[in-house]
């Protein structure tokens, strides 16, 4: 193959770094999602057909012992199951849509756990489950963003005291210093996203440990059922294979159910901090794959620049522009009326000399991001804000993108 032609066929994969994200990131889930498949599917299958066939047995002894029919017993195991669901087995069962029973439901559709134990059959409960849970869901996600927002703040305050007190008892910060002086003596610090990830991620252990802990012998589980039914509950999946408070009575109820009550709340927000966080340094690593891949793309064609990936901020030859100036990359900084001087760029090629400049301005913008960042101050491109990577801003990963240092160039 001609170096023309290679050089040509990188150019055809030219794209940008929000599209590449988006892209990498989709074929990494469909390979997760193949993978687990294949791993469940290997565990879990032959389980499943050792079950099937006891039962199959089950049911033809019981069928000719008794002298009935498989297709009668099937009917009312049918009817049996309906039963269950519906929550109306005389037995130990609590009551499903008494105050307690309807609170919990609803306190289990608002968080998005949806275990299924209980599920509205009529059609009034079906419309107004609708218009409940759109408002109800609406609301626990900001709740979750809003505790999210406090508890990155708190971890942030605490470990700028303890980087601080480090500072101190090295010799870096003098001791005699006044403390209003110490308090800005780190402007814009933040958090590295590694360590409040440890932080969260050991408070949802010890979260889950002790609500096994407790679980274990009210509920009657074992206790590795209980951490699975901890993380299936906590971070919203909810099977319902396991659902607890689901007897009649315990042993001191109304303290149990509030420890319930208290331990699900809790766990739900911990985790969704955790998942946020994880989500950050599944960014960095996307973010490292496509700088890799672009490096592979640079050597096949032997160009110095990226081929593959389109940094929005670079001033290319041949773009167009208004009124004779540079154009203003999409993620500048400063003002909206303010032009960047330089050389009208049409088609044709440039001197060496303006390229030069424009990656100057460039690089001039660049500097001027990363220090506004690290000052902590908002990165605006004329009044809507930018965050680190993405393309949007809002929500859970505009908190942590604005609490977090994401990467070295801005922890400290």
């Amino acid at each position: 193959m001609m170096p023309g032609q290679r050089t040509h066929g990188c150019r055809s994969l030219h794209i940008n770094e929000d599209n590449g994200r988006f892209l990498l990131l989709a074929l990494l889930i469909v390979l997760y999602l193949l993978c687990g498949a294949a791993v469940f599917s290997a565990i879990e299958r032959p389980s499943e057909l050792r079950a099937h066939g006891r039962w199959n047995r089950t049911l033809f002894n019981f069928s000719e012992t008794f002298n009935i029919s498989l297709q009668d017993l099937n009917s009312f195991l049918r009817e049996y199951e309906t039963a269950i669901a519906a929550g109306i087995r005389a037995d130990s069962i609590r009551p499903r849509w008494d105050f307690t029973g309807a609170f919990y439901f609803v306190g289990t559709v608002v968080s998005t756990i949806g275990f299924g134990m209980t599920t509205p059959v009529t059609v009034a409960g079906k419309v107004f489950l609708i218009f409940y849970g759109l408002l109800g869901c609406a609301a626990t996600i900001l709740f979750f963003n809003l505790f999210l927002e406090r508890i990155i703040t708190l971890l942030a305050v605490v470990m700028k005291a303890v980087r601080e007190r480090r500072l101190r008892h090295s010799g870096l910060l003098p001791p005699g210093l006044r403390r209003d002086f110490a308090e800005g003596y780190l402007p814009g610090w933040k958090p590295s996203v590694y360590h409040v990830m440890l932080i969260l991620g050991l408070g949802a252990v010890v979260l889950s440990c002790g609500a096994s802990a407790m679980y274990t012998p009210v509920e009657g589980w074992a206790y590795l059922d209980s951490l699975y039914y901890c993380f299936v509950t906590f971070s919203t999946i909810g099977f319902g294979d396991l659902v607890s408070s689901q007897r009649a009575a315990y042993a001191h109820q109304g303290l149990y159910r509030l420890a319930n009550f208290l331990f699900i709340l809790s766990g739900v927000c911990c985790i969704y901090s955790l998942f946020n966080v994880i989500s950050i340094v599944i960014k960095q690593v996307l973010n490292w794959m496509l700088r890799r891949m672009g490096c592979l793309c640079c050597q096949r064609c032997g160009k110095n620049g990226g081929a593959f990936l389109g940094r929005r901020n670079a001033i290319r030859p041949g773009s167009r522009v208004r009124r004779g100036r540079f154009a203003r990359p999409p993620d500048s900084e400063g003002p909206c009326d303010s032009e960047t001087e330089g050389r009208r760029l049409s088609g044709e090629m440039i001197s060496m000399r303006d390229l030069t400049a424009s990656n100057r301005v460039s690089l001039a913008i660049m500097q001027k991001q990363l220090s506004e960042s690290a000052n902590g101050f908002p990165r605006t491109v004329c009044g809507s804000s930018r965050q680190n990577g993405f393309s949007g801003g809002v929500g859970a990963l505009g908190i942590m993108n604005n609490r977090l240092a994401e990467t070295s160039d801005t922890r400290a």
